[in-house]
């Protein structure tokens, strides 16, 4: 039997996390990576020599590979000095040197995939140098993702400065996909980049997956302050045509009081609660809810159990 073939779209670490827990199960992985990051290291190498993001792509080229820890290390390390290669890391430098070589970002990622033995494939949403524009409430319009994060003013909606190529082995994986998941991460900056495209939409329309989304435990601070489950929900559905979001992953799990109260006065974070009305209002809504305790706590940072998560996607796929 061949193995259900999924489709991951987001960006950010929350992407990352999903797929080291997914490349351990039979799948036929492709992650699509939102291209539109333009701070630190990725930044400066996007400005320098006019190529898409790279940072998020070797995030996730690093959650599906099988490696020795200390190749993992090796990509991530990061450089301190008083050089102009202070803050790039080996894996962002590597990854701007092959798209030069290859003449694109899709053939590098691949070339750099075979070294890597990937448990997956991995794309860039775009092959173009986008610029992520925020509609902000005070009625801003601010340029550049590392910009739209940093303002202190609520997101009300996300475009491109100007209507990126989506790639074409994209598109193609979208309709072939048995399930298309949506992966926890930035709701605006991650995950949004990759549905504000008319061919994407499209391209969903026309496939017969299931639409899944692994919610966030986590508000976060100018994007989805006090949101719901039902309220990222309605954020994304807004976005896509004619289907919607048919299953929600949410926690379930408490989170110790004093992660929390850290969360909420240093970094502005609130939990994201199931509770009867969620519930109900999840029902309303048509969404089945998988839910598990996915909670886990790293050096006082909350994140998702990568390997539970993954074993109620792969479940849900062959029930």
């Amino acid at each position: 039997m061949n193995n259900k073939k999924i489709v991951v779209l987001g960006g950010g670490t929350g992407l990352s996390t999903l797929l080291r827990g997914l490349k351990n199960f039979p799948l036929d992985i492709t992650a699509v990576v939102s291209v539109s990051d333009d701070g630190k290291s990725t930044g400066r190498l996007r400005k320098e020599f006019n190529i898409p993001a790279v940072g998020d792509v070797r995030r996730v080229l690093i959650s599906l590979a099988e490696i020795e820890p200390l190749v993992e290390k090796v990509l991530d390390y990061r450089f301190t000095t008083n050089s102009e290669l202070n803050g790039h890391t080996v894996g962002n430098l590597l990854l701007t040197a092959i798209t030069n070589i290859t003449g694109n970002m899709s053939d590098g990622i691949e070339a750099v995939g075979s070294v890597l033995n990937l448990k997956g494939r991995v794309l860039p949403l775009t092959e173009d140098n986008v610029i992520l524009m925020g509609k902000m409430s005070d009625g801003r319009i601010i340029e550049g993702e590392h910009n739209i994060t940093e303002a202190e003013s609520k997101i009300e909606d996300i475009f491109y400065k100007e209507k990126p190529i989506i790639c074409e082995k994209v598109i193609e994986k979208i309709k072939e996909a048995d399930l298309i998941i949506f992966s926890m991460g930035s709701l605006y900056t991650s995950i949004m980049p990759n549905l504000i495209s008319e061919d994407i939409i499209n391209a969903i329309d026309e496939s017969k997956a299931k639409l899944m989304y692994t919610c966030n435990m986590m508000t976060q601070p100018g994007e989805t302050d006090n949101y719901t489950i039902s309220d990222h929900l309605k954020v994304l559905n807004k976005h896509l045509g004619n289907k919607k979001i048919e299953v929600v992953l949410v926690n379930n799990g408490e989170i110790q009081r004093s992660i929390i109260n850290k969360y909420a006065s240093l970094e502005q974070k609130d939990q994201v609660i199931l509770d009867m009305e969620q519930r109900k209002e999840l029902k309303d809504m048509n969404v089945e809810v998988i839910e598990n305790n996915y909670v886990i706590v790293e050096d006082e940072l909350i994140r998702h159990n990568a390997i539970k998560l993954s074993t109620d996607i792969f479940t849900y796929l062959i029930k």
